[in-house]
């Protein structure tokens, strides 16, 4: 996708709204090169209808039609003051109509992360100046070279194997590790790239472009952005490297859901072997700042809190720790890159990446391989005696439905845990792109009704690109403000344990499109944490306070405001499309397991029920969410489900 002029220069236009400078010395988006990444965002939308759609969008956006659709008459956006540009825009954000809303969140999002992500011409940027931050580590000096050698296929390519595992994540990893560990021989297929130590440079861009899906970004109502890894290794080599076990009362749920040995000692050996090969500790639990404030308000309180386990040896806890959602330069998480990607190359194990695989070969009621693309659009075909599909919760069920499985229960079920912020404005200094990625905890509203679903609180780790984005947008200099005080900015995180599920569809260009809105029992849940976070950031001493919310609810404890009218003020503002930042990191579902077809996707061993040799071995085979960040539940069951498998091939 390459604009033209016109379309361009409107996006420039739209950039330079979003992102003004102050001028006072800093510079305007277009200024600083923001629009030049923006269009190449743009161009890495991985729908066509999605590119031609902001194409359009572009093409009409600085015309009269354009004006009466945004509100300013029959005026070209160009035509108006930055006042008044500012202006529009807000409309737009604060429309009842939900798919203008949306629009401008999409467009926000797409012109403020650009700003705070671009180097400007010196490689070190003004805005990083302004807002306190310094800007990426660069890659590290000595930094040892990449263990792992993976093939790229640069021609048509035909391989054999016993297992073909799609995916090389936390599903898709462990389960190569394991099936190769027991003398099977083994290929994994990655659609993305194969980045390690070396490689890690903290830049916000590099990483986010390298190691992260390009999309869906949201889910198709706009109500939840998503956010998951797309690398060799998958989302252990970007995510927070939290570590917590599969709680016993899901455990239970899940096995009365048909999967017996949830509640048995085989899932009991499973979440033990992978603590074990992951090396999960609290020795590295050290709280940052961040986690100092979660810790000291919840202790204030008198709630709840504990440290976190985490899959890290030799972790700085520092500088280093903060930047490690891009990657770790220590080489101290221990990703499946580090771990069962390790384990199958020994055992010889070929790993391939930069291909997309499409379907699964099926002939007379059994898988017999898999064919995909490589990212130049060479032809890369593996014929396997068995399927293991792990590549992520979104993309599974799309594999499956592309390769002509019929059962109406895949691609349903989709959990996303979604989550949202509270801000607390500090004296002290913060700066959340240091120490401990996470290492404090509560369950304090982990059971709200009784039944089972709640809230957890924990903090994280974000450089100013993403972080903006939990953040609102009520106008450059309000804006610019807030980032300001970044660096002195702490963050609750409520991560809601979801109830109630979505769906994952499949376009006509075969893409999954992800369909979720959050039910009335699971968004007053959102709230009860909303509610919670604040009261956490208060005793902790923070003097201003405010929400994800568009509409921009604050208070300052003491002196401006209340607790009760902060929250009466989010609810009003809303948790509908547009409404309040809320995004998922944890996706799961959409191939569950069960003991039926009629309730299930995958049957006790994790395979599809159409196809007895296809075994999915990811988030996807959640019977329910767990209510825990998931990446050493999602191993345990790769580790249960691929030792099934190759007892079954032996």
């Amino acid at each position: 996708m390459t604009l033209r002029p016109r379309q361009r220069a409107a996006l420039a236009a739209i950039c330079d709204t979003f992102a003004p400078g102050d001028g006072a010395g800093l510079p305007s988006a277009s200024a600083l090169g923001a629009v030049d990444i923006a269009e190449a965002v743009a161009a890495g939308l991985p729908r066509a209808a999605g590119r031609r759609q902001l194409a359009t969008l572009l093409s009409v956006w600085d015309t009269r039609l354009g004006g009466l659709l945004l509100g300013a008459g029959p005026r070209r956006f160009s035509t108006l003051d930055p006042a008044a540009r500012q202006d529009v825009l807000l409309r737009l954000g604060e429309s009842p109509a939900e798919q203008k809303r949306v629009l401008f969140q999409a467009l926000r999002m797409l012109a403020t992360s650009s700003y705070y992500f671009a180097p400007g011409p010196t490689g070190s940027s003004p805005a990083w100046e302004a807002i306190g931050y310094p800007g990426p580590l660069g890659p590290r000096d000595g930094a040892p070279r990449p263990p792992l050698a993976p093939l790229a296929p640069t021609a048509d390519t035909t391989l054999d194997c016993d297992v073909v595992v799609v995916g090389s994540g936390a599903g898709g990893g462990t389960a190569a590790g394991v099936l190769a560990g027991a003398g099977l021989d083994v290929v994994v297929l990655e659609r993305g790239g194969y980045y390690d130590d070396a490689d890690f440079d903290g830049g916000e861009l590099s990483g986010l472009s390298r190691m992260y899906a390009a999309g869906p970004a949201t889910t198709a109502e706009g109500q939840v952005a998503l956010v998951a890894g797309s690398c060799l290794g998958g989302g252990t080599v970007v995510n927070w490297s939290t570590s917590l076990p599969t709680p016993p009362r899901i455990r239970a749920e899940w096995a009365g859901l048909g999967a017996k040995q949830f509640d048995e000692d085989e899932f009991t050996q499973a979440l033990d072997a992978v603590n074990q090969r992951l090396s999960v500790n609290t020795d590295h639990s050290i709280p940052s700042a961040r986690d100092a404030v979660l810790e000291r308000g919840l202790t204030a309180l008198g709630w709840h809190v504990d440290a976190l386990p985490r899959n890290v040896t030799g972790c700085d806890m520092a500088v280093e720790c903060g930047r490690c959602g891009l990657g770790c330069r220590l080489g101290a998480k221990q990703s499946v890159t580090k771990t069962w990607l390790a384990d199958a190359q020994a055992h010889g194990a070929r790993l391939v990446v930069n291909v997309d695989v499409r379907r699964i070969d099926v002939r007379g009621g059994r898988a017999v391989g898999v064919e995909g693309v490589t990212s130049d659009g060479h032809a890369v075909k593996v014929r396997a005696r068995a399927v293991v599909a792990a590549a992520g919760a979104i993309q599974t069920p799309a594999l499956l439905r592309r390769s002509g499985l019929s059962n109406p229960n895949i691609g349903r079920y989709l959990r996303l845990h979604p989550a949202t912020a509270v801000w607390g404005v500090f004296d002290e200094p913060i700066r959340p792109w240091e120490g401990g990625m996470q290492t404090r905890y509560s369950l304090e509203h982990g059971d709200l009704d009784g039944d089972g679903y709640g809230v957890i609180y924990e903090t994280g780790p974000g450089n100013p690109g993403a972080l903006q984005g939990f953040m609102n947008w009520r106008g450059g200099g309000a804006h610019l403000a807030a980032m300001k005080d970044l660096a002195h900015t702490a963050g609750v995180g409520v991560i809601t344990r979801d109830r109630d599920p979505g769906e994952v569809r499949v376009g006509r260009d075969g893409e999954p499109v992800p369909h979720y809105r959050l039910s009335a029992h699971d968004t007053a849940h959102v709230k009860a944490g909303i509610e919670g976070a604040a009261r956490i950031l208060e005793a902790a001493g923070a003097r201003r306070i405010y929400s994800a919310h568009q509409a921009g609810p604050s208070y300052e404890p003491g002196r401006r405001g209340s607790h009760g009218e902060f929250v009466a003020a989010c609810h009003n503002a809303g948790y509908g499309p547009g409404e309040c930042s809320i995004a998922a990191l944890h996706i799961m579902g959409t191939a569950r397991m069960g003991d039926a077809p009629d309730m299930s996707a995958t049957n006790p061993d994790g395979c599809i029920w159409e196809l007895p040799n296809v075994v999915v071995a990811d988030a996807s085979c959640f019977p329910t969410s767990p209510g825990v960040n998931p990446m050493v539940s999602i191993e345990a069951i790769a580790y249960m489900n691929a030792r099934r498998l190759a007892a079954r091939l032996a």
